[in-house]
């Protein structure tokens, strides 16, 4: 007899201040205002690169981003990188020169994550691949303003319901809708046959 697998209780919810805080319009001016930081954020990247060819033609400078980020000092000096599988990504990525192109991926996601984010359209995904950025310049050594801007995006994915909410997310969830819960868009309404009559006609 196998041993049944025991669930969470029913009974564990959130705390209603953080239930409250990530969920209720209230709040809504103070995600607007990290919003906008944030996305501000990534614009400030996006224009910094965007004119520079380095980025926008050859990717030479993520060249050599890249090349600093895996390349191993002497002792008693530590690797920007800590994982050596992120190593072996980058150098993957170098050897294959993939830079060339990922340099304009990189340029065109800092401009649709900040635009996302400053008019608050689903913004729960921008500041998901948001974080994911910070998150991969993290890996390969970086610091900067990346564990702030990480932080922030990960409380903007808690409050996706409200993050938007002055924004064009209060007219496009309900709208669209997620994966899980279609929106009004793609409600389904079940067409009457012919010859019945709908409640309330006829009288």
């Amino acid at each position: 007899m196998s041993a049944s697998v025991k669930s969470v209780p029913a009974n564990f919810k959130n705390p209603a201040w953080f239930e409250n805080l990530i969920s209720s319009p209230r709040w809504a001016w103070l995600w607007l205002i990290i919003r906008v930081y944030v996305g501000y954020s990534w614009l400030k990247a996006f224009y910094g690169k965007v004119t520079n060819p380095a980025w926008t033609q050859t990717g030479d400078a993520l060249k050599g981003f890249w090349e600093s980020a895996v390349a191993i000092p002497e002792a008693p000096a530590r690797p920007a990188i800590t994982f050596e599988w992120y190593r072996n990504f980058l150098q993957t990525m170098l050897d294959s020169q993939a830079y060339t192109w990922f340099a304009k991926l990189v340029v065109a996601g800092e401009f649709l994550i900040g635009i996302a984010l400053i008019l608050g359209l689903f913004t729960g995904i921008a500041a998901f691949f948001g974080g994911f950025m910070n998150w991969n310049f993290m890996m390969a050594g970086t610091a900067s303003t990346n564990p702030v801007m990480f932080t922030l995006a990960i409380l903007l994915i808690l409050a996706w319901k409200t993050a938007g909410w002055w924004g064009l997310d209060r007219w496009a969830l309900p709208l669209l809708g997620t994966p899980w819960q279609p929106g009004k868009l793609f409600e389904k309404t079940e067409a009457t046959p012919a010859g019945v009559l709908e409640p309330g006609q006829g009288d």
